[in-house]
């Protein structure tokens, strides 16, 4: 953040504002939209692409934006004339977003895997960089995102505010100290796996959020979404299917004696969460000393005597947090997290109640499914189903509640960009 402040100031100093590209007018979509319009000199959100238009209008608008200053566009030469006039751009073309030379970056905030999906290969191919808050397209398919980002010569990256880009900077903190993280931490306040929209359509009416998507945090899919992200930007593993999830009320500080030591360190570290812990909504990091001279100074710094060391961030802030991410990518060349190559975690698709043969499956946190961690290696024996992948899947067979699908209990959709580029990313990684 401090480069990033000084960079953007430059900028700003310039009268040449980082242009961005927005994919989405959803709640986050609103917070981002909002804190760069109205609190980040040396940036702005250039043109705003949804598929609802009036949701774009919507978005700027709530920001501040007058009505006269927004333009409709269908193409690119219209948007980059609307920039060039300083007036914001609202379509529903994602190849006009990403073909306008003015947009430096793209941030993709739906949260949808297929339409995800288009929208970042559309980046992609036309050599714009990304900050990607779609975690559950990240869990999916990142790792051949990732490839062909790495061969077009482009960033794509997880974003700051989100919990797996601030474990992420929280583990390069402790690394440049020099010390060894064994465990990455994710704290919840809620976690039940039947959650539904019907449950949860209260909670989601009082933050102006939909249903689904306050669901999928309620029932563990978006946390396992989370920290398949961060196994595979590490390389940790999941101690066990679904991970450990331990329920504590006290402080995570008193949790570093709950894990086991040693198969910590055979796993090269875990991925994890805690339900009720404080500081909640933060994320936590375990790591041990290399030596006896830095034990000696930890100690010395109130971080107690050890073998296990604990570090965390007391919260994740979401939207207020992305325009960070924008400025390192496109100002600073620097990944906030992404995938190492070949993915090490897996998010699978499990059963929420009975299901029925013949059934078409909903989508993430809806009625039919909850996901949950795997390491890859056990889901590819399996050959189970990734919970990205398993809305508008038909059912072959019955599934009993809380029971694991794999791909020969479905007809997956032929027409689908994600499933096409999850065989790819099967065939490379295999």
């Amino acid at each position: 953040m401090i480069i990033v402040d000084t960079a953007l100031a430059k900028r700003a100093e310039a009268r040449l504002p980082l242009q961005v590209g927005l994919f989405g007018a959803g709640f986050m979509a609103k917070g981002i939209t909002n804190q760069i319009t109205r609190y980040t000199p040396g940036m702005r959100v250039a043109v705003i692409c949804n598929r609802t238009l009036s949701a774009a209008r919507d978005t700027y608008q709530k920001a501040g934006v007058a009505a006269d200053m927004i333009v409709e566009c269908s193409t690119s030469g219209q948007i980059a004339d609307a920039i060039l006039a300083g007036k914001f751009a609202i379509t529903s073309d994602m190849q006009a977003v990403v073909a306008t030379d003015a947009i430096e970056v793209v941030v993709e905030s739906t949260g949808h895997v297929e339409y995800g999906a288009r929208a970042t290969m559309a980046a992609i191919d036309a050599g714009k960089s990304m900050v990607s808050m779609n975690v559950e397209l990240d869990a999916t398919i990142g790792s051949i995102l990732k490839h062909k980002a790495d061969k077009s010569g482009v960033i794509l990256s997880g974003c700051d505010g989100d919990q797996p880009g601030v474990q992420m900077n929280l583990l390069r903190y402790v690394k440049a100290l020099g010390l060894r993280p064994l465990l990455c931490g994710n704290i919840k306040g809620l976690q039940d796996r039947y959650r539904n929209p019907t449950t949860q359509a209260g909670f989601a009416k009082q933050w102006g959020q939909t249903p689904h998507m306050v669901t999928s945090f309620a029932d563990g899919t978006k946390i396992s979404m989370e920290q398949a992200i961060v196994a595979n930007a590490t390389g940790m593993k999941v101690a066990q299917r679904g991970m450990i999830g331990i329920v504590h009320s006290g402080h995570v500080d008193e949790m570093v004696n709950m894990y086991d030591l040693d198969q910590m360190r055979e796993l090269g570290g875990i991925v994890d969460y805690v339900v009720g812990a404080k500081p909640s909504p933060g994320v936590y990091l375990f790591a041990e000393a290399q030596d006896a001279t830095q034990a000696h100074y930890l100690n010395y710094g109130k971080l107690g005597e050890g073998p296990v060391y604990s570090f965390y961030v007391p919260w994740h802030l979401t939207a207020l947090e992305v325009h960070v991410s924008a400025a390192r990518v496109a100002l600073c060349k620097d990944t906030v997290i992404a995938p190492l190559g070949r993915p090490v975690v897996e998010c699978i698709a499990t059963a929420k109640t009975d299901l029925k043969a013949g059934q078409i499956l909903d989508g993430l946190g809806h009625y039919m499914t909850y996901g949950q961690c795997e390491n890859y290696d056990t889901a590819k024996a399996e050959n189970l189903l990734p919970m990205g992948l398993a809305e508008n899947c038909t059912l072959k067979r019955n599934i009993k509640k809380d029971d694991v699908l794999t791909w020969d209990d479905v007809e997956a959709p032929k027409s689908s960009l994600a499933h096409q580029l999850r065989a790819e990313q099967d065939a490379t990684y295999n």
